[in-house]
């Protein structure tokens, strides 16, 4: 089964994506790590998100290795760090992550988090690098609706995404955050989609997945996905993991797997602080 998520200029993208945070980090994965990432776009799963933060840049390198030949099957996303995000900055970083990646072109380049530069230092930037061929789209990471509302002023309404913590038990981004980026047409990303494999296994996850005959992090990851606008980002190292991951794009739930899951894990009743990790 097929997912996609419509990006602001129309353009379509696969709903479920492969994170690589640390990825990179110890070298004897390498190898893994990479047959894992060309798993997953053997399975259609092409979205790929990094960032220049990940092992200081190695995780890049691990795309870059896992992408080489088949870069135009690619959606590929990195991000800049905050404290590089000023004008030139953002244009540097941007050269560095291009050559750890083996390509000439980012298709989705966010901010990582809010720092101490300008906004519209890092639009300029990013502006840029679009105007040059380097990046096809920009987006931020871990934007609240203040932060949101602050970059709208400074001219960025061409903002394509929005990288936040999301899952089952995160959802504090469903009372404001994520209604006010839907009614702007502006997708979500879901970083940690199973909390990094902490959610439980048991409870609502493990009797839903008992019904329908699969593992609890396939409802995970089918319960961030329930909405045409968010995308799901789980890091695999394993091309099980990988398959497993990508089993969950055929699992729709019901109104009565939503319900039992939000009795454990309810809705957030009032606004609080994005978070993040």
């Amino acid at each position: 089964m097929s997912r996609t998520v419509r990006l602001p200029t129309g353009e379509v993208v696969s709903a479920l994506g492969q994170g690589t945070w640390y990825m990179g980090e110890r070298g004897e994965l390498r190898g893994a790590e990479v047959k894992a990432l060309r798993a997953g776009l053997d399975l259609g799963i092409s979205l790929i998100d990094t960032a220049e933060m990940y092992g200081e840049g190695r995780a890049e390198e691990v795309v870059g290795e896992a992408i080489a030949g088949r870069r135009d099957g690619v959606f590929l996303v990195s991000k800049v760090y905050p404290h590089n995000a000023s004008r030139d900055g953002v244009v540097a970083a941007c050269g560095r992550s291009l050559k750890r990646l083996r390509t000439d072109r980012i298709d989705l380049y966010l901010l990582h988090w809010r720092g101490e530069h300008p906004l519209v230092e890092t639009l300029a930037g990013f502006e840029a690098l679009q105007r040059a061929g380097k990046i096809r789209h920009w987006g931020v990471s871990n934007f609240d609706v203040a932060d949101m509302e602050e970059l709208k002023a400074a001219g960025g309404g061409a903002c394509a995404a929005n990288q936040i913590l999301y899952n089952a038990s995160r959802r504090g981004p469903e009372f404001d955050l994520m209604p006010y980026l839907s009614a702007a047409g502006i997708p979500v990303m879901a970083y940690s989609p199973i909390e990094q494999g902490r959610l439980p296994r048991g409870g609502a996850l493990g009797r839903v997945a008992r019904k329908h005959g699969v593992d609890p992090f396939q409802v995970a990851l089918a319960w961030v996905m329930r909405s045409p606008d968010v995308i799901a980002i789980p890091k695999a190292t394993h091309i099980a993991h990988v398959e497993a991951n990508a089993r969950a794009l055929a699992l729709v739930l019901d109104a009565e797997d939503l319900a039992e899951i939000d009795r454990e894990f309810p809705p957030p009743a009032g606004k609080a602080e994005l978070e993040m990790i």
